[in-house]
């Protein structure tokens, strides 16, 4: 049996019969990693995506709050408010939590209805989310 081998062992393999030699791409290509799971990555970046809980305003704080948008509101007239700084809660759509964000701009009303802020430049933030309003 060794001798057969001894005859074989130095010859130049010529390929099977039929069939083109694979180029050195195609045979790479057979030990690439591919996905088993598709969006598995997906899925463990967003678990590991930090979000931020809302705070809680006691009652002086809320107070305050109150007391700043009064004194923006009534402190001028209809045409213009003061620029302000607002930052505020905005909730994360896919996960518990959220985080906090300060916008700019002016205030164009407030809607007691939906208790909501909104800006003259479309934005609108519930105020019930406010954290802090500063005339800039």
């Amino acid at each position: 049996m060794m001798n057969e081998l001894d005859q074989i062992i130095d010859m130049e393999y010529t390929g099977i019969k039929g069939r083109q030699k694979m180029s050195m791409h195609e045979r790479a290509a057979q030990f690439a990693p591919f996905a088993a799971l598709t969006g598995y990555d997906a899925v463990i970046d967003e678990t590991a995506r930090l979000t931020s809980t809302k705070i809680e305003l006691d009652q002086e704080a809320r107070l305050e709050l109150d007391r700043t948008l009064s004194e923006i509101l009534s402190s001028t007239d209809q045409k213009a408010t003061p620029e302000i700084s607002i930052t505020f809660f905005k909730h994360d759509n896919k996960k518990q939590g959220g985080a906090y964000i300060t916008t700019t701009g002016h205030i164009k009303r407030i809607d007691e209805i939906t208790r909501t802020l909104i800006l003259e430049n479309g934005q609108i933030i519930p105020l019930d989310d406010i954290l802090n309003i500063r005339i800039k």
